[in-house]
């Protein structure tokens, strides 16, 4: 049970991983993983595992998962320790030179946890989830906006890893409590993954995984437009399935005081039939924050503001509209899938002031709640396939491209290069990577992704626009 949901976010229904080394030592060697494992699944395989393996007692499971490997990125910065995946994995304004270290949660979240479950009446059940992310290679608690309090004042030129996001150092990424009924679905409130982002995990080629795939390495797009919205806090989700055929989802975030500022809304809609999965999802995200750290002047004025540079970001607000398409198709050993994603940003119908605390208790000491006049349009494409070469190895190729429409004024309106980051542009990621499982517990893995952007989406990368970042490493899982 406890790898069942697991699997929903961070492993594949059989199990799998993820990591990489260096640049063409490191495609070497995916090339040999690739052709010899398959002579080594035809060995004797490691000790089996009693069917009743699970850290339960009382009801109360214990799991957890570690992820880490090696890494090689020919434009990126210095890996970060708060990151929960440490590098960019993809292109990014200050991907300036060659990197090369041990990177965490390149296939799925490092992540120790606690579930239960307890009978109520009839087929009624009380359930809980606790989670705390982390990051093996520092030992430090996952923390995106650290990476940015980190770099404050520094110049892309000078700074490390950087990139904003859900975990933020709280002590439960996931802390939720509910009832659930066969018949009448699940209900729960707390701290959760959203709809939007449980489906684009399942949608996704590589399930969320951050080294081979846009969607895990970005999390823009499983976040309806912000990445710090991947998980939401005090949130109301309920969902249900008729026969396993058709089900439904609802959620609602509560913003803690009046009015809809820093609401959110979500419904899904799908259906399973002889191995096709579709679902269509509807995100409404208000006062969605995307933060950044400060640039040398912000960190000037910040004495005569009152905030500490040790906790306080810049922040851009807007309000995210974003529906997806997704389906997949399971005609073993094959599976194939493909999705589309369409976000609007508007400027925020209720503004958020400076001296607003984030996630985590950061300071967003400078907010911009201005930035989309005319509204920014990104529309996200993908596709790809995991082939099951042999029960025990999956390789799986993927194709993810972004387009953004042109949304300036004046002599920006209409532009296709790459001058202004409102022209429009595009970013297109390829991957392909394999995963060997030993174990029930523990597998090994090697891909590499590339990416690339351009004009508008390139706007600002003053020192590349690509990016490969082979990676191998392992995972144990318990």
């Amino acid at each position: 049970m406890v790898h069942a949901l697991l699997a929903r976010g961070c492993v594949p229904a059989q199990w799998r991983s993820v990591d990489s080394a260096s640049a063409g030592c490191c495609l070497a060697l995916l090339c040999t993983m690739i052709v010899s494992i398959p002579a080594l699944a035809q060995q004797k395989s490691g000790p089996g595992l009693p069917a009743d393996d699970s850290l339960t007692w009382h009801g109360i499971t214990l799991y957890g998962v570690i992820d880490i490997g090696l890494q090689y990125d020919t434009h990126g910065a210095p890996f970060s320790d708060y990151r929960p995946a440490a590098s960019a994995n993809i292109v990014q304004k200050d991907s300036r030179q060659t990197v090369f270290g041990a990177t965490p949660s390149n296939m799925g979240q490092s992540r120790v946890g606690l579930q239960g479950v307890e009978p109520l009446y009839a087929d009624w059940s009380g359930v809980f989830r606790v989670e705390t992310f982390f990051n093996p290679q520092s030992g430090e608690i996952a923390d995106s906006i650290k990476s940015l309090v980190v770099n404050n004042g520094r110049t892309p030129a000078t700074q490390s890893t950087n990139l904003d996001g859900s975990a933020a150092g709280q002590p439960f990424q996931t802390a939720y409590v509910g009832v659930s009924s066969k018949l009448y679905g699940t209900f729960t409130f707390g701290r959760q993954l959203t709809l939007l982002s449980e489906g684009t995990i399942k949608y996704d080629p590589n399930y969320d995984a951050s080294a081979f795939g846009l969607i895990g390495a970005s999390n823009t797009y499983s976040a309806g437009g912000s990445t710090e919205d991947k998980r939401l806090d005090s949130v109301l989700k309920y969902t249900v399935s008729y026969e396993d055929l058709v089900h439904f989802g609802a959620m609602y975030k509560t913003n803690g005081s009046n009015g809809g500022a820093n609401t959110a809304i979500q419904a899904d809609l799908g259906a399973e039939y002889a191995g096709l999965s579709v679902d269509a999802i509807y995100s409404k995200i208000n006062d969605a924050i995307s933060a950044a750290a400060l640039t040398a002047t912000q960190v000037g004025d910040l004495p005569k503001l009152g905030y500490s540079v040790t906790n306080s970001v810049s922040a851009t607000i807007s309000d995210n509209t974003a529906f997806a398409l997704m389906a997949l198709y399971k005609l073993d050993p094959v599976k194939i899938f493909a999705g589309y994603e369409h976000i609007k940003y508007a400027n925020p119908s209720t503004q958020l002031g400076a001296g607003f605390s984030d996630i985590g208790g950061y300071v967003l000491a400078f907010v911009n709640n201005t930035a989309y006049d005319i509204d920014k349009n990104l529309q996200l494409f993908w596709l790809g396939a995991r082939y099951s070469v042999l029960p025990r190895f999956d390789v799986t190729v993927a194709y993810y491209e972004v387009h953004q429409s042109a949304y300036g004024s004046g002599k920006e309106a209409g532009c296709d290069s790459s001058q202004y980051s409102v022209c429009a542009g595009n970013l297109e990621t390829f991957s392909i990577d394999a995963d060997y499982f030993f174990s029930k517990r523990f597998d090994a893995y090697a891909g590499i992704m590339y990416s690339g952007v351009h004009d508008g989406l390139a706007s600002g990368y003053d020192f590349n626009t690509t990016n490969l970042n082979p990676t191998i490493g392992v995972r144990y899982k318990f």
